[in-house]
């Protein structure tokens, strides 16, 4: 039996424009392969703690203090929890509460031609990190469109390089999505 691909879209919530990733990972990946993939092909920095929300559960690397109720992602595989049509919630760096909606577009047999994970279609520039949520990132983009605003020059020097929301390279996504496998 071939190897099951799961098709998923990774959709971050509340951004314009829209950010989006559509992936193929092996189901046989544990939630912490599966998160670092997403950390690659969406352009995060995996600076910050994270979660996945599946059928209510929540997964992730366990709280030393038990404060948080995580199962350990190490412990859980993809086909596991997620099935083809269903959603699940991967929420990154709870400070700004990046939340992405996950959707199992496909499940299906891997091509022995073809090395997974592989990043297929995207839209959208990842946020900076530490930029505040969809709330900062929107403020942020205001600043960094207009440069006349007072806080053009600052953002711009903060984040040390020009930013467009729209940029996409598919190419570098799946060439990060590839080194992880």
């Amino acid at each position: 039996m071939r190897r099951q691909i799961f098709q998923l879209k990774v959709s971050l919530a509340d951004v314009t424009p829209p950010v989006w990733r559509r992936v193929l990972v092996p189901g046989g990946y544990t939630l912490d392969r599966v998160h670092r993939v997403f950390q690659s092909v969406l352009g995060w920095q995996n600076c910050h703690l994270h979660s996945f929300d599946i059928g209510g559960v929540q997964y992730g690397v366990p709280d030393p203090e038990g404060e948080l109720t995580l199962r350990d992602e190490l412990d859980t595989r993809l086909d596991a929890v997620a099935t083809k049509g269903g959603r699940f919630l991967y929420t990154y760096d709870f400070g700004d509460w990046w939340e992405h909606d996950v959707t199992v577009e496909d499940v299906f047999g891997a091509d022995p031609d073809e090395r997974y994970p592989v990043c297929s279609a995207g839209a959208g520039a990842c946020p900076p990190e530490d930029v505040g949520g969809p709330f900062g990132y929107r403020q942020f983009l205001v600043a960094m469109a207009d440069p006349g605003h007072p806080e053009h020059e600052s953002l711009r020097n903060w984040l040390g390089r020009s930013f467009d929301p729209s940029t996409f390279d598919p190419g570098r996504a799946s060439t990060l999505a590839r080194w992880l496998s």
